[in-house]
């Protein structure tokens, strides 16, 4: 099929728990797609809530919401991936590895099937992990397929220096970079206030011993998911925005400079893994990564980041292997005869 033939306002959106649910709503409020497709492993959740979601169009602008199949997605434009299991209390983003790469085992090999050509949207947790995942086995273009990454995580910066600082926080410009989870990274050496150096502005405002106040910050945002799910069981509406922004970047093909997940490829001493730093993000996905200026310990930090995500993808190498084999019908056992590294002490290698 030729991309042409895509519905450039059609969006198709897999999983409706909370997270896609809230997608949904905060992209019919949005007027960006004129068709909004569900998908959900259980059908009459995602017809209740194409349903209710529905009943709110005469306040918004036309769209046709339904509870479809797979069939619904090969001209889609854009699929928000949001199947899997939700993080709980006591759990970190990476407790949820092997669970959710079983829900994609279920998921990709459909989208591939298909045929589907337009951009693919991770948010499922550990996102980076699966963007990872999603980027080798869904038969997509690298540049067609990425994760929410740290938009949210960058949003919450903005949203806490803002509120510190008493200015509006769309005027903070600051990225959170690296997994999205516990070793995500504060850019602060590349952070600003409409283009004043963050620690020169903080002076103008008054605050003279900004750095222990920036590691605060720095460690409330990173933990601000815990706390949410600790009070209400699961985070779902400051996602669902940090969705409909990634959206109006595609769709409006405003090469936005957003901390999207990506593979990352000989930077700041990272290569082959998918983790979050500035990209301009247009109808095409990922358009290039944006080099923001970090100092030593923050380039040091990022790499550490990078090498944690390594070592999660190797310890799950086998179910990832096993995946492999589902795709290309494979027997598991005569996958990791084939792939197995010559003389190494690491894992089956994960193509």
């Amino acid at each position: 099929m030729k991309e042409d033939c895509l519905h450039s306002r059609k969006v198709v959106i897999i999983g409706c728990g909370f997270v896609g649910a809230a997608c949904a709503f905060a992209l019919m409020q949005s007027g960006l797609f004129s068709e909004i497709v569900l998908i959900d492993s259980d059908h009459a959740k995602a017809e209740g809530e194409a349903l209710d979601i529905s009943h709110g169009v005469p306040f918004a602008k036309p769209v046709k919401i339904y509870a479809g199949s797979y069939d619904d997605v090969r001209d889609a434009s854009m699929i928000i991936l949001s199947a899997g299991a939700n993080q709980k209390a006591g759990e970190t983003r990476l407790d949820l590895v092997h669970k959710n790469i079983e829900v994609f085992e279920a998921v990709l090999p459909q989208i591939q099937k298909s045929g589907f050509k337009g951009i693919l949207l991770v948010v499922t947790n550990p996102v980076d992990i699966l963007t990872t995942v999603a980027q080798r086995y869904a038969g997509l273009p690298e540049n067609k397929v990425f994760g929410s990454g740290t938009v949210l995580d960058t949003a919450r910066l903005k949203y806490e220096l803002g509120k510190h600082l008493n200015v509006d926080p769309r005027s903070v410009h600051a990225f959170i970079i690296g997994e999205h989870g516990d070793s995500e990274i504060a850019a602060w050496s590349s952070a600003n206030v409409s283009g004043i150096e963050l620690n020169r502005f903080c002076q103008m405002r008054g605050h003279l011993h900004s750095k222990k106040t920036m590691q605060k910050i720095a460690e409330d945002v990173k933990n601000s998911a815990y706390e949410i799910i600790e009070k209400k069981k699961a985070t779902y509406y400051g996602i669902a925005m940090a969705v409909k922004r990634i959206c109006e970047a595609v769709v409006r093909d405003e090469k936005s400079i957003l901390p999207i997940s990506s593979m990352i490829h000989n930077m700041y001493g990272v290569d082959g893994v998918c983790l979050s730093m500035p990209a301009i993000v247009g109808k095409d996905g990922v358009e290039t990564l944006v080099p923001i200026k970090l100092n030593d310990d923050e380039s040091e930090k990022l790499k550490k980041s990078a090498e944690m995500l390594k070592n999660v993808l190797g310890q799950h190498s086998k179910a990832i292997g096993a995946f492999h084999c589902l795709q290309k019908g494979l027997v598991e056992e005569e996958y990791f005869v084939q792939e197995r590294p010559e003389k190494s002490g690491t894992s089956a290698r994960i193509q």
